[in-house]
């Protein structure tokens, strides 16, 4: 940040400037850091689970089918962290591998909600009138029906498979984006700067693709990050109900689903993934309620 001091000279004013420099911004970066140990671990938490995505190999180097019987339903240790399941696979090992599943899906899921929810909401409030009477009354629809009724309708005619779950769950959550981005265009478009690009000629497109879109987007990205953690929660709720990819593909919610039937004798089975769910979703969280709040400041 640029500190500007002001000395007063006879009837001018000299302004000096003094940039701050590489240290005094990491030692601004680290005490804000500092202050905030949730949100630290919360980005730590994401990026191990962004690693076991797209690398899981480097946490995990093991095949996840690959089990031995006599291993089979292995508490936690050092060998085993996750302990093992009833076939004497590692349960680690599985977790890790699921990660690219999982993730996966919810990506095409947010994709499609934040795609089709703010191309309508975009249209309806840059648009009005009619087009917003009618568009904002299918999104009503949608909001009427629980988004997991919803997607398991979607799932009976769609099929079932980890694509299919994700545009589901997508399609679910398309009223919500489509509702804030419609508040903010609407709000956008009464802005002077866009009334001063319509009174000099501007085309409408030109001024939705250049000064609507660009300032309305920033809430709905953030709604795209919480909307995130939430896809996570729909699509395990999802595979936990034999919806996703069929075994023995380690999704997270399969793998708390073959777990249950042990749960009296091996807790680990489902405490362990769902543990990592719930870790996955609530640093998600965090890292949107930071954004949210970077973005209002």
């Amino acid at each position: 940040m640029t500190e500007l001091l002001l000395r007063e000279e006879g009837s001018s004013s000299v302004v000096l400037a003094r940039a701050s420099t590489p240290r005094e911004r990491r030692a601004r970066l680290g005490r804000f850091l500092l202050r905030r140990p949730g949100l630290v671990a919360s980005v730590l938490m994401v990026l191990l689970v962004l690693i076991a995505a797209f690398a899981p190999s480097v946490l995990a180097p093991g095949d996840p089918n690959l089990g031995v019987v006599a291993d089979k339903l292995q508490a936690p240790s050092a060998a085993h962290l996750f302990g093992t399941d009833y076939l004497g696979r590692d349960v680690y090992t599985r977790v890790v591998h699921g990660a690219s599943l999982s993730l996966q899906a919810t990506v095409i899921a947010v994709a499609v909600a934040l795609v089709a929810g703010g191309l309508i909401g975009l249209l309806a409030g840059f648009v009005g009138r009619w087009v917003d009477e009618a568009l904002m009354r299918v999104v009503d629809v949608l909001l009427s029906i629980p988004a997991i009724l919803l997607s398991l309708a979607l799932i009976t005619a769609l099929g079932y498979g980890t694509v299919k779950v994700a545009i589901a769950v997508g399609i679910a959550s398309v009223a919500s984006f489509a509702r804030v981005m419609r508040a903010e265009t609407m709000r956008i478009r009464r802005s002077t700067y866009v009334e001063a690009a319509r009174s000099v000629g501007t085309r409408w497109y030109v001024s939705l693709w250049r000064h609507v879109l660009p300032n309305a987007a920033g809430p709905v990205l953030v709604l795209a990050v919480l909307e995130f953690g939430l896809a996570i929660l729909a699509i395990s709720s999802l595979s936990f109900l034999g919806y996703g990819a069929p075994p023995p593909a380690p999704e997270w919610g399969s793998l708390i689903s073959e777990g249950r039937n042990y749960l009296a004798t091996s807790w680990w089975l489902c405490a362990l993934p769902g543990l990592t769910i719930a870790a996955t979703v609530l640093s998600v969280n965090r890292i949107s309620r930071a954004l949210d709040g970077e973005w209002k400041r």
